[in-house]
């Protein structure tokens, strides 16, 4: 192997796959591209704490990209923030990508609220409550499209950042992955310290029922899942992966909803899974309410790789309540962080990530 393996990188699952993984990016410069939707979902009492009050979360995904691509946030003041005040991990992203600049591209999967950026347009629609078992429409249209999206940005780079902001989303990949046969009650992520995984299943037999199709039916068809259960992320961010990972690796950044989007990719083209992996943070990787291992490891041999990062000994409380399992993951957070690493050949560590994240969130957060 050609590369000293980054210590703040953590091989959660398939390690030796994922050492050969890292291999491919390292000393290269990735390209990061987030699909960003809305899903109506988001909006159930109890489901997301991706804004201080549900509309809020309308808002999320287009300020996360502003943040990323200004510094700043133009739709709303300030930053995206959970009801207790705990600011979008998109701010780890955002320092990520200033350590190890790469290119940043963003891909509209359905929005209520447009970013004040340049995006990809697939023709989506925000997407609506799970429960009425029609939650996404014309989902093969946008995963069609962006395969070609991800075929040409393959052309202008040697590896691809995949990543994801969509409020609501643990809970609409627990609806696909239930759709497509894995067992994953209680095994999804959530924004809460304690994961409402009742709610979550209750909402998702809600939308079975709803939806019209048998559970076998469901099973076979990753397309019709989504359109039932899922949120306009998955298939575009499925179709981006699938487009990209025919001739580039490409790190899906992201945590327990990748999984739910891995799952609609070996539907749809499982020759690509080889040239893929899946980056999160220490913070879902050890979450005890939560199995992402358990997740991928029911969906094909793909590599699990976690950042390390570290926010107990932060000045301040809004980033050490991290460590108490608020928020955990986001806007590719882990895997911007990994690529960060191996992109600058392990200069760019933990350490310097944390500094990094501390001085945008006191120039962001802290003195509004």
């Amino acid at each position: 192997m050609t590369f000293k393996v980054p210590k703040d990188v953590t091989f959660c699952l398939e390690e030796e796959k994922g050492k050969e993984f890292i291999d491919k990016f390292w000393g290269k410069t990735p390209t990061y591209c987030c699909v960003i939707a809305n899903t109506d979902t988001a909006k159930i009492p109890g489901i997301s704490a991706a804004g201080a009050n549900p509309d809020i979360t309308d808002y999320t995904p287009a300020a996360d990209m502003e943040l990323l691509y200004y510094g700043r946030c133009k739709c709303i003041e300030g930053v995206p923030i959970t009801p207790d005040g705990i600011p979008t991990p998109g701010l780890i992203t955002m320092s990520a990508l200033k350590l190890a600049p790469m290119p940043v591209f963003v891909l509209n999967g359905g929005l209520r609220v447009k970013p004040h950026a340049p995006y990809f347009e697939v023709d989506g629609n925000p997407g609506e409550d799970i429960r009425t078992g029609k939650s996404v429409k014309n989902a093969e249209r946008t995963y069609d499209r962006a395969v070609v999206a991800g075929k040409n940005l393959a052309k202008t780079t040697d590896c691809l950042v995949v990543a994801e902001s969509v409020p609501g989303g643990t809970t609409t990949a627990l609806g696909v992955l239930t759709a497509l046969g894995y067992d994953a009650n209680g095994k999804v992520s959530s924004t809460f310290p304690v994961n409402p995984h009742d709610l979550k299943q209750k909402v998702v037999e809600e939308g079975i029922n709803a939806c019209g199709l048998s559970r076998e039916a469901l099973k076979l068809d990753p397309m019709a899942a989504v359109q039932a259960l899922g949120d306009p992320m998955m298939a575009p961010a499925a179709g981006l992966i699938a487009g990209a990972a025919e001739s580039i690796p490409v790190l899906m950044a992201g945590g327990t909803q990748m999984a739910a989007v891995l799952a609609v990719l070996k539907g749809m083209d499982d020759t690509v899974l080889d040239n893929v992996a899946i980056g999160t943070t220490r913070w879902v990787a050890e979450d005890e309410h939560s199995d992402l291992c358990h997740l991928v490891s029911q969906i094909a041999e793909v590599p699990v790789l976690a950042a390390n990062l570290n926010f107990s000994l932060s000045r301040f409380d809004g980033l050490k309540i991290y460590e108490t399992g608020l928020v955990k993951e986001g806007v590719g957070a882990g895997g911007a962080c990994i690529a960060a690493m191996a992109s600058s050949e392990g200069r760019v560590t933990s350490h310097g990530l944390n500094d990094e994240i501390e001085k945008n969130y006191a120039r962001l957060v802290s003195r509004r």
